[in-house]
């Protein structure tokens, strides 16, 4: 299954264009994201990541290795490479901002800009940033353009984030922003969102670290975006809080007040099943 934007083309003379930019103009997030002397995110959505560290304190010191999925353009990415110290929060991002950032994930940028490599001095760990688009490079960031559910993932991650720090190649914090594209069918939106949140929580039962391994309670982290709805609720208590110690619902202030849209914020995570059954 794969999880991609479809491109939307926004008409000048349109009724929905002119109210989208009507109301990116009055966003303060939009307008704080590109604020002078400060890291210029690529996404408002990276404020909602800030928000939900700061209430959650998700990048503790032993956090090592984070995969992003679906991360394109990389406003969640780069909040985990400041948090992990290899962007300077005070330096502004050398990569122009996108203004249609949270319209649709990615101006298709060329393979050969997303395969440059960034370098750092800093930092610590490593962070997977996966999606079938592509963005340009962030510092301490690994771009993987591939489907997370392919066969060759999992090899793929495991052989990124293995090294001498990380010998069993497995995942502190894992992070999925993605929705999937809305139809108008609400039925239909709610089970593509449940799809998602199904592929998410099986990849991370595949790869998260467990609490115990690490000896900290809230160690294994997964934060999962959702759209309220009786069956997200379901999912919560039936595939989420028998995998972790907790789970919270959570809506940052940078989420736009019209949306349904939440995020689970798991901690502690217990171990389960993989898809073919094998303990985790």
């Amino acid at each position: 299954m794969s999880f991609s934007a479809t491109r939307v083309v926004l008409s000048a003379k349109s009724k929905s264009s002119k109210t989208w930019l009507a109301r990116q103009s009055h966003d303060p997030y939009v307008k704080k994201r590109s604020a002078s002397g400060l890291l210029s995110f690529r996404a408002r959505s990276a404020f909602k990541l800030l928000e939900l560290d700061e209430q959650w304190k998700l990048f503790r010191p032993d956090v090592r290795s984070v995969v992003d999925l679906g991360a394109a353009p990389g406003g969640w990415s780069q909040v985990a490479a400041m948090k992990l110290g290899w962007i300077d929060q005070n330096k502004p991002d050398d990569v122009p901002e996108d203004p249609y950032a949270d319209f649709f994930p990615s101006q298709g940028r060329s393979s050969d800009e997303c395969s440059r490599e960034a370098l750092s001095h800093s930092g610590r760990g490593t962070i997977v940033a996966m999606d079938l688009l592509g963005m340009l490079p962030i510092p301490g960031v690994k771009m993987l353009n591939m489907d997370f559910l392919s066969p060759q993932a999992d090899a793929a991650i495991h052989s990124l984030l293995q090294d001498d720090q990380n010998p069993d190649g497995k995942v502190d914090i894992i992070l999925s922003d993605m929705a999937a594209n809305m139809t108008g069918n609400k039925t239909a939106d709610i089970e593509s969102g449940l799809d998602i949140a199904n592929a998410v929580i099986a990849f991370a039962r595949k790869h998260l670290r467990t609490a115990d391994t690490v000896g900290r309670r809230k160690a294994g982290v997964l934060i999962l975006k959702y759209f309220q709805h009786p069956l997200t609720n379901q999912f919560r208590q039936e595939e989420l809080k028998p995998s972790f110690n907790e789970v919270y619902n959570s809506k940052p202030k940078a989420s736009r007040s019209d949306s349904s849209e939440g995020y689970w914020v798991c901690m502690g995570f217990k171990g389960g099943k993989a898809n073919d059954g094998s303990l985790v």
